[in-house]
Order: C-alpha cells, then structure tokens, then sequence
C-alpha cells in the first residue's frame, strides 16, 4: 500500500515578502544633488578655519642681530601649540557640520555622507594653506630688515602634524553616523500574512486512495474473506478459508 507524501513546507519560516515593482531607487537624483551641495558648502566654509586658525594660535616670535634670525625662547611650546590649535578647531567645526547636515536631511544617505566627508577634507585643506596665507609673512629676512636690530617679530604659521587634517572629516562623518542611528527616520518593518502563525502546520485535506484493481490483496475481496464473500461480518470463516473439521454442526429444534 503506497500512502501519498506532502512536502514539508517549513512552517516556522515566514513568507518572504515580494518585492514591490515600485519601490523608489536606493540612491535619487535628489540624493546625489544633495551630496554634491554639502560638499561645496563644507569646503567654501574652510575660509572660517584659516580665519580662526591664525586668529587663536599662538605665535612663535624670532629676533634679530643683524645677521641671524634667532628664536626669541628657545623653550617655547608655541609650535605644538599651533598644531593643536587647528586640531580643536577642525574637531569642532566637524561636529557642527555633522549637525548641520542632520537636521537639514534627517533621513540620512550614502551619497550625504560621501559629500560630508569629501566636503570636510577639502575643508581642512583649505583652512592650512589659507591660514598660512592669512598669516604672518614667511619671508623672514624681510620682517628682521623692517622691524630693525633686537626687536622681535612674529613667524609664520606651520602646521608640523600633517595628521589634523582628517580631524574635520573624521569628526563629521562619525557624529553624523551616531545620529543617523539614533535619531534617524527607521523604516516600516515588512508586514506578514495573516495565514501563518508561527508553530503551526498549514491545514491539508487528507489524501484520497487510488482506486484499486480486482485482486489486490487490499481490496478486501474474495481472498480475504471480505464481507461481501463470507467474511466474519456474515457468519463466514475468516480471511474466506474452509470451516474447521471439530466444528459441530447445528442440532435442529426439537418438536413440542
């Protein structure tokens, strides 16, 4: 007797939801627009870190006799002190950039976050080679000629760590991932079909017999004594076989 298989149909395992043919794109033409505009925006705003930079960092001072240029203090810690200058400011102004850009586009973006790092760096650059040109000359025999015999004079500025350039981007790209993450839109979770419930076998009709053929030994015919050929239903001997010899034949009823 051959019994009909159903698949499995893995029933803990939910559906997985279709795909909805019209569903927007990844990245939009607005994204990359947007992208584009923060890039330009974060390196034209580099010109305020060449103006803050060599407003607030401090200056290393030269003298001269005549015929050297000396340093004023030998011990001073003015260069480092540069360095960390523009460290604190391109940290700072990372932060407020990543700020800026997240609660202009709160939904957040690969394309914003390539234009919030490619801005910043060129930000960076433009802060270094402006505050060097912003500040004092670097013609340093010129300046001791002007200023005269013993009287000290201001050096140019010199970023000695080249390192603080991606201070800016590295602020900004990660502050801007840490609110995206906690403060982003999220997107709505898939929905399940009511069908499935979770440990539960889908309902199936249970399978019909095939129809069966005269003389199979399930068919309950003649050979096995079935009811319709003197099965025990009817008094017949079990599975159609002859009656026992010791079997005593039935007495008739006696008369009154």
């Amino acid at each position: 007797m051959t019994e009909a298989v159903t698949p499995y149909d893995q029933p803990d395992k939910p559906p997985l939801p279709s795909a909805s043919p019209s569903s927007e794109p990844a990245v939009s033409p607005a994204d990359i627009r947007d992208g584009a505009a923060i890039a330009l925006v974060l390196g034209v705003s580099g010109v305020l870190l060449a103006l803050l930079w060599a407003w607030l960092a401090p200056r290393v001072q030269y003298v001269s006799n005549g015929e050297a240029v000396f340093l004023k203090n030998t011990e001073s810690e003015a260069r480092i002190g540069a360095d960390a200058t523009f460290f604190l400011l391109s940290t700072g102004l990372g932060v407020l950039s990543a700020v800026a850009v997240f609660l202009w586009r709160r939904r957040g973006g690969v394309p914003q976050v390539v234009g919030l790092a490619v801005g910043s760096a060129f930000a960076a650059l433009v802060g270094w080679r402006a505050g060097l040109w912003l500040g004092p000359s670097s013609d340093l025999a010129a300046v001791a000629r002007r200023v005269g015999k013993g009287v000290p004079f201001d050096a140019p500025l010199e970023l000695m760590a080249h390192g603080t350039l991606l201070a800016w981007p590295m602020a900004a790209v990660i502050v801007h991932l840490a609110l995206t993450a906690l403060w982003g839109p999220r997107e709505p979770a898939p929905e399940m079909p009511l069908s499935w419930i979770p440990g539960r076998y889908p309902a199936q009709e249970p399978a019909q017999p095939a129809d069966r053929a005269p003389g199979d030994p399930a068919s309950g015919d003649a050979e096995h004594g079935g009811p319709e050929h003197g099965g025990p239903e009817h008094g017949g001997p079990a599975y159609g076989g002859p009656a026992p010899a010791d079997r005593a034949p039935a007495e008739p009823p006696h008369a009154p």
